[in-house]
């Protein structure tokens, strides 16, 4: 059982990150090329980890950001390429980290590393790429952007944790689910659109700007992927559909649909989040509570509104194909849920 969300600006459904890809195009090539030489080591067995996961066929949105918002601003060196890089790198390692946590099976429709070689080899191998991260950072030169990705490497790290204690928690606020996710997901967005800036030498009006535009796309970003796990495919998450659900996650759909529901309804989700009573039909249970009471629709507005502070953020910049093309990516993360 699906819910299809349509969106009325039919310009906004043909959203793609497609002029993103081709303006950075060139530099993803020396990314993907940094990224095979960087996760290399003689420990045979950090390469094969790493690269099961590089090479799963993710967007590499992150760092494309990266490489737009210094181009954005006239940035002409090689050091986006390396920060670029270090961003994906640290992207990857959460990933890493994420599926030991949230014991996954899958990600984008193939086993986890978790799965092929265990937590261990996981947890260490997503280590190596931070270790790796943090020495082209270093590599740059720069200590404000040091700074800035180090702050999001410790920033994420806290969200992970405030997860945990917000785990099968349907007692969570709002407010309080959106700090995890501030910090779990929009922070990393927040320092890859900051550090183009940064390096370009831009003014501080511009770098808050585009931390701005950063933190409330990743926002946007994850309160889609929410909605999508109750009504999207595993193509577009990246993950089985009705994951959150089976692993107990408390996200804003559950949160919604469990403050607006009766007294009856209101103890399924407890048998279903606490107690994991989470089989094919509780999940169709659960879409139709959502369904009823309006939580995916909701959740998927509260992410249409943090895009359009993620575009009223690139307003005062000056017109570039750059800015053009990221504000393209946030009607893309929006229209997912077409």
């Amino acid at each position: 059982m699906g819910v299809v969300l349509s969106l009325e600006d039919g310009k906004r459904q043909l959203a793609s990150i497609g002029p993103l890809m081709t303006l950075t195009k060139a530099d993803m090539g020396r990314v993907n090329e940094l990224i095979l030489s960087k996760a290399g080591s003689d420990v045979e067995l950090i390469p094969e980890v790493a690269n099961h996961l590089v090479s799963s066929g993710g967007k590499r949105l992150r760092p494309m950001i990266t490489l737009a918002a210094a181009k954005m601003f006239g940035y002409e060196g090689d050091s986006d390429v390396k920060l670029a890089t270090s961003v994906e790198f640290m992207h990857t390692a959460t990933l890493l980290h994420d599926d030991v946590v949230d014991e996954s099976d899958l990600r984008r429709g193939r086993a986890t590393a978790r799965m092929i070689w265990g937590n261990q080899a996981s947890v260490l191998v997503g280590d190596f790429l931070l270790g790796q991260a943090f020495r082209m950072m270093v590599e740059v030169g720069s200590l404000d952007a040091l700074d800035v990705l180090s702050a999001a490497a410790t920033i994420i790290a806290e969200g992970e944790v405030m997860q945990l204690a917000a785990a099968q928690n349907l007692e969570t606020t709002e407010d309080e689910y959106l700090a995890v996710i501030r910090a779990k997901t929009a922070a990393l967005f927040s320092a890859a659109a900051e550090v183009g800036p940064i390096i370009a030498g831009a003014s501080k009006a511009e770098r808050a700007a585009l931390r701005s535009f950063g933190t409330n796309l990743g926002l946007a970003f994850q309160l889609v992927d929410d909605a999508l796990d109750y009504g999207g495919s595993a193509q577009d998450l990246g993950k089985n559909t009705g994951d959150d659900f089976r692993e107990g996650k408390v996200t804003l759909p559950v949160l919604l649909s469990y403050r607006r529901g009766t007294s009856e309804e209101r103890a399924f989700w407890k048998n279903a989040i606490e107690n994991g009573v989470t089989d094919d039909s509780e999940l169709e249970k659960a879409i139709g509570l959502m369904t009823r009471y309006g939580a995916i629709g909701d959740t998927v507005q509260r992410a249409s509104h943090f895009g359009e502070i993620a575009r009223d953020a690139l307003a005062p910049m000056g017109d570039t194909e750059q800015k053009s093309a990221l504000i393209e990516v946030i009607d893309f993360c929006i229209s997912r849920v077409n």
